[in-house]
């Protein structure tokens, strides 16, 4: 039985007979030319999603900045109270951050063999760092400087 007379693309057929051809059919170049058009049109789509991605992420920043911004303008004594706060909270950090690392250093052999010394690790630092990393974070943009004037 013959399957010479059902339409199979050349790139799924295989040639098992004596002959031997050693210049491939031209259809393999069609083939091979056609797969690159479309992957020149699937980068250029990407491209296209990629700029809208970044659009609109830049006007939610915009955005963002100008409402802290307005928020600054109406709390001018809070915003500079944020900002001493924030000044101090980086210290104690600093501080907390050399003790964390002083009781890595000094519990090391404990922490790499036991999951009690390492769990009890975690959850005396773990929580503290978070926290102080986020209300410090929060002070950090309240209290900020303002932004430089956009350039036009």
């Amino acid at each position: 039985m013959s399957y010479d007379h059902e339409p199979i693309s050349p790139m799924f057929r295989i040639d098992v007979s004596a002959e031997t051809n050693s210049n491939p059919p031209a259809s393999n170049d069609r083939v091979a030319i056609e797969l690159l058009r479309q992957l020149v049109a699937g980068q250029q789509q990407q491209n296209k999603l990629l700029e809208n991605l970044i659009q609109q992420t830049s006007a939610a920043n915009t955005q963002r900045v100008n409402e802290l911004q307005q928020w600054k303008n109406a709390n001018p004594q809070l915003a500079a109270s944020c900002r001493q706060a924030a000044e101090t909270l980086s210290r104690v950090q600093t501080e907390f951050l050399s003790t964390l690392t002083e009781e890595v250093a000094d519990s090391e052999d404990h922490l790499i063999e036991g999951e009690y010394m390492l769990n009890e690790f975690v959850d005396r630092f773990g929580p503290r760092l978070a926290h102080l990393n986020g209300v410090l974070q929060v002070l950090a943009q309240l209290g900020s400087a303002d932004p430089a004037p956009a350039k036009s």
